[in-house]
């Protein structure tokens, strides 16, 4: 049992949650994909506030469920998961570690900052070059506008021939 005068500061709890990996692409934590919007002591409680990807998110009830039960393997028994949508993430909340984690998995990280005019340019634009994450070339082609999850698009190198994935900017 914690109690307040042997209870972890919020900087060691995020830490902690380095660890807690995000369900659709384990390379990465929660902490690697900005996720975790804050953690705070409140009173006796703690309290995690998560942001998903996108409002329908249906990985945002595991990654609830991870936070929670890696806080309460390190004896924090008081705690809630509070879900904020606004303001809501966007790629650019990605750490670097993280974008060198999801290029290392075979997955190319965000190529631009999301603070676009409107978020169906990256539709439109045909000039966008996304990098292999395998042999870095950039002679690519964009497959389907759609990965293995929403959040991510299709893409192929015509140089080693091998399909990976896109993180959408979002």
């Amino acid at each position: 049992m914690i109690d307040s005068l042997t209870r972890p500061d919020p900087d060691q709890i995020r830490t902690w949650l380095e660890d807690v990996s995000d369900p659709e692409v384990p390379a990465v934590s929660v902490m690697d994909l900005g996720i975790v919007r804050d953690v705070q002591w409140r009173g006796d409680e703690l309290v995690v506030a998560i942001t998903p990807t996108y409002s329908g998110c249906p990985a945002t009830s595991v990654i609830a469920f991870e936070i929670e039960a890696a806080l309460r393997a390190r004896g924090i028994d008081c705690l809630r998961i509070e879900r904020r949508l606004s303001p809501p993430w966007t790629t650019d909340w990605i750490t670097q570690e993280g974008r060198q984690r999801l290029q290392a998995y075979g997955i190319a990280p965000p190529a631009e900052n999301a603070g676009r005019p409107s978020p169906f340019d990256r539709f439109l634009r045909k000039d966008l070059v996304i990098a292999c994450p395998r042999c870095k070339s950039e002679n690519t082609d964009r497959v389907s506008e759609f990965g293995s999850t929403p959040c991510k698009a299709q893409y192929r190198c015509r140089d080693c021939l091998e399909p990976f994935d896109y993180f959408k900017c979002i």
